[in-house]
């Protein structure tokens, strides 16, 4: 079991968890993920971690409430029964420093996509890089840590679907007119968005990561649920990744696959609201 030191809800739809868990943050780096259940008896969920102290042994992730899995997890007050971690490989950029010394690099992060992003820059910040942010979301409410955001990017670029803060519009409008001063690009969110992304810098020969977010169970590579297309062979999220060329990912694949069990999660959702009383 782990100590749950704050569970709290910071948008209309997103939480933040803090967890006293030492031994799992002690190798941790940006790009990874672990995978929590909330009950013994609980589905495995796969978080990327958001933020870690090492000193006090603290592990901070964002989630978002958007099954019945999600929807367990944000009534947890005292104790979370599993994190295993950390599982997948760190961001390249951040594994490998001295290679990208120079390189002028772009974050993009879709809603809250920008919990991944958050732990890459601040890195990269304490490695010498100047990096800039794209961040949007539909609207201002569903933005999320801006002023950590602020805090180790250079700049930070805002997007937002219905005006109501930054620039009205989508990331790949505020990309595409900046396209120029960047030589890579890192993508993090929904995948539709992820794959916008790819198909911009593309047109401009831009280096692109993403990070892919599917199904997923054991996170060692045995179930294979989280296999992903990348240039024609299949490859595991949980261990080849989640990070991948953007160039080369098969994000029509991808979308299909997030799809496979949608009616069974609904159903599932609305019994689990029922049992906690939620309409």
């Amino acid at each position: 079991m782990y100590k749950i030191v704050k569970n709290e809800q910071i948008s209309p739809n997103s939480f933040l968890m803090e967890l006293e868990a030492p031994e799992v943050i002690k190798k941790a780096m940006p790009g990874q993920f672990v995978i929590v259940m909330a009950k013994e008896d609980s589905e495995r969920i796969p978080l990327t971690i958001y933020d870690y102290d090492k000193e006090s042994g603290i592990l901070s992730l964002i989630y978002q409430v958007i099954g019945a899995s999600t929807e367990e997890l944000s009534t947890l007050k005292e104790e979370l029964f599993a994190v295993v971690g950390p599982l997948g490989k760190p961001n390249e950029i951040c594994a490998n420093p001295e290679e990208f010394k120079g390189k002028r690099i772009v974050y993009v992060a879709g809603g809250v996509g920008i919990a991944p992003v958050y732990p890459q820059v601040k890195y990269l910040k304490e490695h010498g890089f100047e990096v800039d942010i794209i961040y949007g979301s539909r609207e201002k409410d569903l933005l999320l840590i801006r002023e950590k955001a602020e805090a180790v990017a250079r700049k930070v670029m805002y997007t937002t679907d219905d005006g109501s803060f930054g620039e009205k519009g989508f990331v790949t409008t505020v990309l595409e007119r900046e396209i120029n001063n960047y030589d890579i690009c890192v993508a993090i969110g929904p995948i539709i968005m992820m794959k916008n992304v790819a198909e911009t810098t593309r047109k401009y020969n831009v280096k692109t990561i993403v990070s892919m977010n599917p199904l997923m169970v054991d996170g060692s590579g045995m179930c294979g649920a989280c296999r992903c297309e990348i240039e024609g062979k299949p490859k595991f999220a949980c261990i080849d990744g989640p990070e991948f060329d953007g160039h080369k990912v098969n994000f029509d694949l991808a979308l299909k696959r997030m799809n496979i069990y949608k009616e069974e999660e609904k159903e599932k959702w609305e019994q689990m609201k029922k049992s906690l009383g939620k309409n």
